[in-house]
């Protein structure tokens, strides 16, 4: 069975509850939607087929106990399934970053899953599968990237109104380049919101470099 992949590669994790962890990220080639804020678009296309069997071979040459799959839209390829059940089997602390435009309920419960909620500034928000938050673990989180007061508001919003954080932990991030990290934060004090900020580790690091 092969996957499209666009990179595999050895960094620290920049965001979710194992920020600074050293891990491996195996990028998938392929996304549906096109968020105003995406910083991955060169994996909307091309990448490399590899079977899992040398996707499995290539991670093992790392020496990290995390392992992240991302993309693109990692879900948009159903053999990302078996991927994630073969690494969780392997004994390795796996998690997928999704953006929410496809079922999660059949993700092996072992990963770790880090779903995006698309808000109105990412012009995705129509495409978000809201069922998926009936599949959500307590072990998950929920990521809100806020590009501005708007966004913001409707974040709070369905926070509040859904009681997300009774479900899973809840991150406000704020979109790179468009919304000042002080003022999110100003508003998270300010409104006393149960969700915890996040500013991507690894856009402080390598600011030009997505995911790494």
């Amino acid at each position: 069975m092969s996957i499209r992949i666009t990179e595999i590669f050895f960094s620290l994790q920049g965001e979710s509850n194992t920020v600074g962890l050293p891990t491996v990220f195996v990028r998938l080639t392929g996304c549906p939607m096109r968020c105003s804020y995406c910083d991955t678009a060169y994996a909307f296309h091309g990448g490399k087929k590899h079977e899992i069997e040398d996707i499995v071979q290539q991670v093992k040459q790392y020496k990290a106990r995390h392992v992240t799959v991302t993309g693109g839209e990692p879900l948009a390829q159903p053999e990302c399934h078996q991927l994630l059940s073969e690494l969780c089997d392997l004994g390795y602390e796996v998690s997928i970053e999704t953006g929410g435009a496809m079922p999660i309920e059949e993700v092996d419960s072992r990963v770790y899953i880090v779903l995006d909620v698309k808000t109105p500034a990412s012009n995705e928000e129509p495409n978000n599968r809201y069922n998926n938050l009936e599949h959500i673990k307590k072990s998950d989180c929920l990521k809100f990237v806020i590009c501005d007061r708007e966004d913001y508001i409707w974040s709070k919003t369905m926070v509040l109104d859904q009681n997300l954080s009774e479900k899973c932990e809840v991150f406000f991030s704020p979109s790179a380049d468009e919304l000042n990290p002080t003022s999110l934060a100003d508003w998270i004090v300010e409104d006393q919101i149960p969700v915890r900020m996040q500013i991507q580790l690894h856009k402080l690091l390598w600011a030009d470099e997505a995911g790494r």
